[in-house]
């Protein structure tokens, strides 16, 4: 089922009003196809504001992906966005049943007046909400859901299974090829023992090469588990004690330091933003992108003007 989402409006969905609470319906296909979308959108002044689905997507894409990026990569970036967004709003479980404009928490968010002149030019700017308008209104899909359309930066060489990073997985969220060369790879991040010792919370015994054993790998290629002195970290774990970009990472021992060096950047489960540009420059449009990194999905226009 495709939900639509509105402020005190009549369109079948998540309805609400001030001093309510988010009702959750289930609307028909038709009922949706004849309706403007509006959503609950929680601004950085704490403010809830009503927003036109398509007019917050674009601020999105803004925050999200360079302009410079390939037209048909914006263009997957604006549909994932608005998958990734129907899909919060649906699940309910955020703001009270919005989204917000803070990147750590829901997604990037740019306003035309911050973009242009500090990330981009007038035309960079047209570029992005044209890739918006073109894609109005369309979703990914799996078995006729919303997925969750999760998305990052780079994914180093290759996606990451859900499973791995959160605990549950989804048959669309699998490890896939990712053909991509972003400004994120090779990154080197050094501590020194006492920075490393500290970081970790513990006291690790003999020279700093003997404090790493065995490490295993996910099918993504990311690090599942590694041995440090007594205990056995995942890489997730790793990954935000010494804030990695990715998983992907070697570790590099020298006589007074330890040093990372990582591929990729972000959780790698979903969408490459780095990736879907390359397949783009390559030819591929911003569908054959989008059922590339979300396996067996397709795409539906949940509304129309």
């Amino acid at each position: 089922m495709i939900y639509s989402f509105t402020l005190g409006m009549v369109v079948p969905g998540l309805v609400f009003s001030a001093g309510d609470k988010l009702v959750q319906k289930e609307p028909t296909v038709e009922q949706v196809l004849q309706e403007q979308v509006y959503i609950p959108v929680l601004m950085s002044d704490g403010k809830l504001r009503a927003m036109e689905l398509e007019q917050y997507i674009s601020r999105v894409v803004l925050g999200e992906m360079p302009a410079s990026f390939d037209r048909e990569a914006l263009k997957a970036q604006a549909v994932a966005a608005r998958t990734y967004t129907l899909r919060c709003l649906a699940d309910g479980d955020r703001h009270q049943g919005a989204v917000c404009t803070d990147y750590r928490c829901c997604q990037s968010y740019l306003e035309p007046e911050d973009y242009v002149g500090n990330r981009g030019t007038q035309t960079d700017m047209e570029k992005v909400f044209d890739a918006v308008t073109q894609t109005a209104g369309e979703v990914v899909c799996y078995d006729g859901d919303l997925i969750y359309a999760t998305y990052f930066a780079s994914a180093g060489g290759q996606t990451e299974a859900a499973q791995e990073v959160w605990g549950q997985g989804y048959p669309y969220l699998v490890p896939v090829s990712s053909p991509e060369q972003s400004v994120y790879d090779g990154e080197r991040i050094g501590y020194s023992l006492e920075e490393f010792q500290e970081c970790l919370g513990v006291t690790l015994r003999g020279g700093p090469e003997t404090w790493f054993g065995a490490a295993t790998y996910t099918v993504g290629g990311g690090v599942d588990s590694m041995r440090i002195g007594d205990y056995r970290y995942s890489g997730v774990e790793l990954r935000n004690i010494f804030g990695l970009r990715s998983t992907i990472f070697n570790i590099a021992v020298t006589e007074n330091s330890i040093v990372f060096e990582t591929m990729g950047y972000g959780h790698r489960v979903g969408l490459s933003q780095y990736g879907a540009n390359a397949m783009a420059n390559a030819g591929s449009s911003y569908n054959e992108i989008l059922t590339h990194y979300y396996q067996g999905t397709t795409l539906q226009k949940y509304s129309s003007d």
